[in-house]
């Protein structure tokens, strides 16, 4: 009997070494998916490991973690394993093909590597600047920062001092960025720059092309500058119907008719800038019969906000007043006017009209678009922002006083436009207000309660962005007759709702403003 059982034994050894004799000796298991240095919570989220079975059978692998057993999916020849949230520290993964059913024989070998998780953030403290009057002044931003091996605005970098003090030049401020401090494990803290232009609280008229070409209109805002009732002057790049007032090398505008030489543009600017006066350069965005009209006659029509049946939209502004805020060469056209002005010394840009028709949205199209107006409107601002900035101006929008309470009807959030500004230009006229709003009974008679209470409401809607609020105040007659007393109430309500200054509007460029000791 015992003969019989070694033989049985030797028996099964010898088929064992028979088998290993013929099997083909697979390859080595490959493991993939681990990041080179330190592990950061951005890539351990992320990460993905990989183990390539080669010549063996994938459901056969074994995974450890830390002499764990973990589970793995199958995905073809590859086992996938994701470990998800690990501790700080070091951490080991192993892969193998366990030993066969006599625990002497292996049918391949084995892959395992060490790793080191790192999900601590570096720490970053951001020295605000001060004293930035314009985006052509070059910056210098100061910080400290720990565990970080480097710190960087957009794509300019630098590597912090031993101590952690870093210095970072900007050709300009960087008003809404983040500074971004990172690790050797790609754990980032980021803080954002809240700088902002630091200027005198805005006191400024509007002129338009012709009235700055007018001998007369033009002196007499050259008196109010002399006499300091005013410090900024707004002048119009591209009006209501689209007409660009000056000689514009903007190709679209030449292309269109848009630029007509009303007005010498470097010259006006270098009038008021030797008299020690800002120039804000107004451009009516979307509402442009010129290039609306030229757009559909010259095969754009995308270029066009349409009705329904494809055609022109038609609103109380004309037949076709309006272009496509959603079309890129119409952003384009806007951006490079708003740019032009930028670099021929405009030291704001205000876009006015920056908005969708009135009317329901149903009858409206847009073509090209893929989100709703509102969205499109403020990504529009957020295009326009770093190149207008770039080329050295603040800017701004114009937005109706409804848009604090009712923005949809005009697609201007205020929060998120507020994000791509410098300033926010509320047109509160007592005028354009219902009865009743606000709590004001009559608001055309009552300019001071209107204004006051209508831009606390837009203090509130631009908290928390670095926004400023500079509304546009009303200077002529709509069913009350407006002089100085009206215009200085609503000056006097400007200043007590903690506004930066005020703008004034009449169409006429005839201004009731006198010196006041709200000023």
């Amino acid at each position: 009997m015992a003969a019989v059982l070694v033989i049985s034994v030797l028996s099964i050894l010898v088929a064992s070494v028979t088998l290993s004799s013929v099997r083909t000796e697979p390859h080595g298991l490959t493991l993939s998916g681990l990041p080179s240095n330190y592990v950061g919570s951005a890539a351990l989220s992320a990460m993905t490991l990989r183990v390539d079975a080669g010549d063996n059978d994938p459901h056969a692998l074994r995974l450890e973690l830390d002499g764990h057993p973990v589970d793995g999916a199958v995905d073809g020849n590859t086992v996938v394993y994701r470990p998800g949230a690990l501790p700080d520290g070091e951490h080991k993964f192993t892969a193998e093909i366990p030993p066969d059913f006599l625990g002497f024989l292996r049918t391949g070998p084995g892959a395992s590597e060490t790793f080191t998780v790192d999900t601590e953030a570096p720490t970053l403290e951001l020295t605000q600047p001060t004293g930035i009057t314009s985006y052509r002044q070059p910056v210098t931003l100061r910080g400290k920062t720990t565990g970080a091996e480097r710190v960087s605005v957009g794509a300019q970098s630098v590597t912090p001092a031993d101590d952690g003090s870093f210095e970072i030049d900007l050709p300009r401020a960087q008003t809404g960025a983040d500074v971004v401090a990172v690790d050797a494990a790609g754990n980032q803290t980021a803080e954002a720059i809240t700088a902002t232009i630091e200027q005198p609280p805005i006191k400024a008229v509007h002129v338009t092309a012709y009235g700055w070409s007018d001998d007369g209109l033009r002196e007499d805002v050259l008196d109010m500058a002399r006499d300091g009732r005013i410090n900024t002057v707004q002048l119009d790049i591209k009006d209501e119907d689209g007409v660009v007032g000056y000689d514009s090398r903007v190709p679209l505008a030449r292309e269109s008719g848009a630029a007509t030489p009303i007005y010498d543009a470097p010259a006006a600017l270098r009038q008021l800038h030797d008299m020690n006066i800002r120039v804000v350069g107004r451009i009516v965005a979307f509402r442009d019969k010129t290039m609306a009209e030229w757009a559909w006659q010259h095969g754009h029509s995308d270029w066009v906000i349409q009705n329904p049946s494809g055609q022109p939209y038609a609103s109380k502004y004309g037949p076709i007043a309006f272009t496509n805020f959603a079309d890129p060469q119409i952003r384009r056209y806007n951006i490079d006017l708003a740019v032009e002005g930028a670099k021929l010394g405009f030291d704001g840009i205000m876009y006015d009209y920056i908005r969708r028709p009135d009317g329901a949205l149903t009858q409206m199209q847009f073509p090209g678009s893929t989100e709703s107006p509102t969205v499109s409107i403020a990504e529009f601002l957020r295009e326009s922002r770093d190149p207008v900035r770039d080329a050295g101006a603040e800017q701004s929008a114009a937005v109706f006083g409804i848009a604090s309470t009712r923005p949809e009807e005009i697609a201007q959030d205020i929060p998120a436009m507020a994000k791509y500004v410098d300033y926010i230009a509320p047109m509160v006229y007592p005028s354009h207000w219902n009865a009743g709003e606000y709590g004001v009974a009559n608001p055309n008679s009552q300019p001071y309660d209107i204004t006051l209470r209508s831009l606390q409401d837009f203090h509130a809607q631009t908290q928390g962005t670095a926004a400023k609020v500079v509304p546009w105040l009303q200077d002529f007659s709509l069913g009350v007759g407006y002089g100085p007393g009206e215009v200085r109430a609503q000056i006097d309500a400007a200043k007590a709702a903690g506004t930066n200054g005020f703008f004034l509007w009449s169409p006429t460029v005839h201004y009731h403003l006198t010196a006041g000791p709200t000023d």
